[in-house]
This record gives C-alpha cells, sequence and structure tokens, in this order.
C-alpha cells in the first residue's frame, strides 16, 4: 500500500495519494488545484488515478477535484450530505469502498461543516480489521479540531455544529486503535482551528492523550471550550466553500488562457478601469521603487491568505512581478479562487525605468531613527498593524491598533496631518499596510523595518500584558 502526504506550506494544507501497487488503483484526496505532482507520482509508480474525495468543502483553498476529474476522468467523491453542482459519487456512513489490498471506510463527522467526513484506511494485507490510518480532514488536527463557526456562512450556528462535532469526534475515537495514523487536512498557520500542531502526521493514542478537545467533558463544556477564542477568518472563506461546490474553470485555464503579457500603457487601462494593480515582490524591493497605486502583498509571506482578505475578487488584477514569478503569483491567487487575472505587466519594474513619474519612493524607518523621532516636537504616529491576540500580549506605547484585515473600513480612525510609522511583527504585514495606506492618499506613511522584533532587539521599550 502506498500512503503519500503532499504539504503545501504557505496554506498549511496537506492532501494525500493512497494507491494499491497491485491493481495499480490510486485515490486522491482533499487535492491541490495544481495538480500535475499528483499526476507524475501516479505515473512513476505506475498508477491510474480512478477516486478523488473531498472531506468537505473546504473555505480555505480551493480544491482540485475538478482538474483530476477532467485531466484522468477520475471519478468524485463527497459525503452524502453534500450538495453540489457537479456530479459526485454520494457516499454513505460506514460505506466500503475498495481496490487491491486497500479498503476505504467513510464516516459521516459533521462538525465542521455539515457535510464532513473521515476516510479510514486499511491495509487488507497487514490487518483488515483495524485501520493502518485516518485521513480526517478538518475534523480533527493535530492537537485540535476544525473551528465549527464557519458554518454560520451558510446558516448554521456554531453552537448547533459544536454539538454535532462532540458526537463525530467520540464516533471517531471509538473506530480508531491507539495505533491508527491521523492524517488531518491543515497543520500550524491554517485558520481552520486556533491550535494546530506544526506536526504533520500523529497517532490516535497521542490525540488521546494531548489533545485538548478529546479530553473527558461533558458535551457543555465541549461546545464553550471549541467556540471560544477562534481566529477571525478571511472574507475569502465563504466564497471558497461555495466555489468549492460548483462546476467552475479549471487552474489550467487561468494560467494559460487570462494569464498574458501587457505593456505598460495597457496596464494603466486596466487600473484606470478599476483593477487592482498587485505587486508581488518582496517588501523591500518593492519599497525600493513601486508604481505609484499599487499593492504590495509579497510571494514570500502568506500571499494567498492577505490577498484573499484584501482584494475584491470581482476586480480584475493586474500582476506586477519579478520577472518569471508571474505565473507563481497567478497560481496562488488560483488557489483561494481568485481567477480574475487581467495580465501581467511585462517585464516587471523594468518597464518603468523610463518613466519616473510613475514610480513612488516610499520611506522606510529603522528602530533607531524612529526612537529620535518620537522625542521631537511632532513625532509620528506608531500605526500597529498586528492582530488582536498580539497586541494583547505586547505593544509599543501609544501606538495607534489597526489589525491589517480592517485597514481600509478603519480608514477615518487615521490622522492624516501627521507623519505615521506602520509595524508588524517582523515587516512583512506593514509592508502591505504601507502600500495600501498610499494608496489612499496618505503622504507621510513609513515602514518600522524589521518591525517589533527589530524595537525590542533595539532594546526599545515595550508595553506587556
Amino acid at each position: 500500500m502506498i500512503l503519500k502526504q503532499y504539504y503545501l506550506g504557505c496554506l498549511a494544507h496537506a492532501s494525500y495519494l493512497i494507491g494499491d501497487e497491485e491493481t495499480q488503483t490510486a485515490a486522491i484526496v482533499d487535492p491541490q488545484r495544481e495538480i500535475d505532482q499528483y499526476l507524475s507520482d501516479a505515473e512513476t509508480l505506475g498508477l491510474r488515478i480512478r477516486h478523488v474525495f473531498l472531506t468537505h468543502f473546504h473555505a480555505d483553498f480551493v480544491a482540485g477535484h475538478l482538474e483530476v476529474r477532467n485531466r484522468v476522468g477520475a471519478v468524485v467523491h463527497l459525503g452524502s450530505r453534500a450538495r453540489a453542482e457537479f456530479f459526485f459519487e454520494p457516499m454513505q456512513d460506514a460505506q466500503t469502498l475498495s481496490f487491491g489490498r486497500i479498503r476505504l471506510k467513510f464516516l459521516e463527522t459533521p462538525g465542521h461543516t455539515p457535510e464532513s467526513v473521515c476516510l479510514l484506511v486499511y491495509d487488507l494485507a497487514v490487518d483488515p480489521q483495524t485501520p493502518y490510518a485516518a485521513l480526517t480532514g478538518d475534523t480533527l488536527f493535530i492537537g485540535d479540531v476544525g473551528r465549527p463557526d464557519l458554518g454560520a456562512l451558510i446558516g448554521w450556528s456554531a453552537e448547533t455544529l459544536a454539538n454535532l462535532l462532540y458526537d463525530s469526534l467520540r464516533k471517531l475515537s471509538d473506530a480508531l486503535s491507539d495505533d491508527t495514523l491521523i492524517y488531518p487536512a491543515h497543520g500550524a498557520g491554517s485558520l481552520c482551528g486556533k491550535n494546530l500542531s506544526k506536526d504533520t502526521v500523529s497517532t490516535m493514542g497521542a490525540q488521546r492523550q494531548h489533545n485538548y478537545a478529546l479530553q473527558p467533558m461533558d458535551r457543555a463544556a465541549f461546545i464553550a471550550m471549541v467556540t471560544a477564542d477562534q481566529p477571525e477568518s478571511p472574507t475569502y472563506f465563504s466564497y471558497d466553500a461555495d466555489f468549492n461546490a460548483r462546476e467552475h474553470e479549471t487552474l489550467d485555464h487561468v494560467l494559460h488562457d487570462l494569464l498574458k503579457p501587457l505593456s505598460l500603457s495597457e496596464a494603466l487601462v486596466h487600473a484606470a478601469s478599476g483593477a487592482k494593480m498587485l505587486d508581488t515582490r518582496d517588501g523591500t524591493d518593492f519599497e525600493g521603487a513601486p508604481l505609484a497605486g499599487s499593492i504590495n502583498i509579497g510571494l514570500g509571506g502568506q500571499y494567498a491568505s492577505w490577498a484573499g482578505s484584501l482584494l475584491d475578487r470581482k476586480r480584475p488584477i493586474v500582476l506586477i512581478a519579478e520577472p518569471g514569478a508571474e505565473e507563481e503569483s497567478a497560481m496562488r491567487l488560483g488557489r483561494i479562487g481568485f481567477d480574475h487575472i487581467a495580465g501581467y505587466l511585462e517585464g516587471g519594474m523594468q518597464t518603468l525605468s523610463a518613466h519616473p513619474e510613475l514610480v513612488h519612493r516610499p520611506e522606510r524607518i529603522t528602530a533607531a531613527t524612529l526612537d529620535e523621532y518620537l522625542a521631537l516636537p511632532d513625532p509620528p504616529l506608531i500605526l500597529d498593524v498586528r492582530s488582536a491576540k498580539e497586541r494583547q500580549q505586547k505593544k509599543i506605547e501609544g501606538s495607534l491598533h489597526v489589525p491589517l484585515n480592517h485597514l481600509e473600513e478603519r480608514l477615518t480612525e487615521i490622522p492624516r496631518d501627521r507623519a505615521i510609522v506602520v509595524h508588524c511583527a517582523g515587516g512583512y504585514r506593514s509592508a502591505v499596510a504601507a502600500s495600501l495606506l498610499r494608496r489612499h492618499g496618505f503622504e507621510r506613511v513609513m515602514d518600522l523595518v524589521g518591525g517589533l522584533a527589530a524595537w525590542e532587539a533595539a532594546r526599545q521599550a515595550v508595553v506587556v500584558a
């Protein structure tokens, strides 16, 4: 039996290939939208991908089930409670599917979403009675469980889904031995839970011992615990969950049909018509010489998540990227369903070398210089764009707090008659925030180099909660 995990760090997403050498049959579970890696591995292993499974309609990324279906003719499988525009094979609770020495058993485990399922994987040549592994989707993570509050996007209360999750976890636990391997759909960094481990595989025994949600407690205590302190979900989550249930264009269409080079004049015409100019270079490179009015969300950070949180998916996007990074910039937007790509600026920022009037030169500031500025009669305002949870731990005294994901809706709280120094933890989010402020007409904006980490390293004072 072959069981391979594919982990995509930028989205903290795990997908799986299950293969049987005897029948040369493979199944893919919760695939990424770019599927070449699965096809390549299947070919190398002499397997044909005949099945593709979604454990639920994911909210944080667009899955590649339609890509797999279209490319190799695989059958799409979903839990029986799912409703979708495309044809799929509904899998009932306790239903099995076997090929060669592999048996897959489906457990309906509503809670994170109403249609959630887990797949129990049996290696029949080793032990036909005990699951070798469980692919738990977003029902059970390493150290956590799937958040139940996202159901509000489709009319389910967090308490109702948490009540279902309580039963689902006990049902799952009863079906597994301590030695059963647990393979979830996400790890640390995902917003589908609040306490996910950096580990990407564990055992059920370890989870029974260490996972807070599996400890003995009554239903009311569980519901209160699992619904409390969940992180704020990005705005694109509701769109992606719905998009995954619809028949839609595949990623190939985005990369091959929509991603085309644009001259500077063509790009500016798109911008004048409402397109967002998205610069995907590193924040340091961006702040050296950006196109005036462009937004910086660098590929080096949580690019897709922040793009999904800050950009309007209905408006076209013109990409400004390092030469050679245009396809990656578009592909990573495609992972969250942002397919409205107008094209990319051919030649990147080199195209603007003959047009200095279109280039804005923003300021960056070091911790030492900021300390000097704060002693002036008219000191700058320090703007903290970190999350509320981060700020509760420590902050720079006198700073104004506006989380990055709420910046554009709270611009009226930020004075335009003062210089502004933006900071986050390390500099990625502050570069994004500074570009947004400049786009909205704030003229004296500086980005704190290295963020709060650099401020503390320079032995500057912070207020600790």
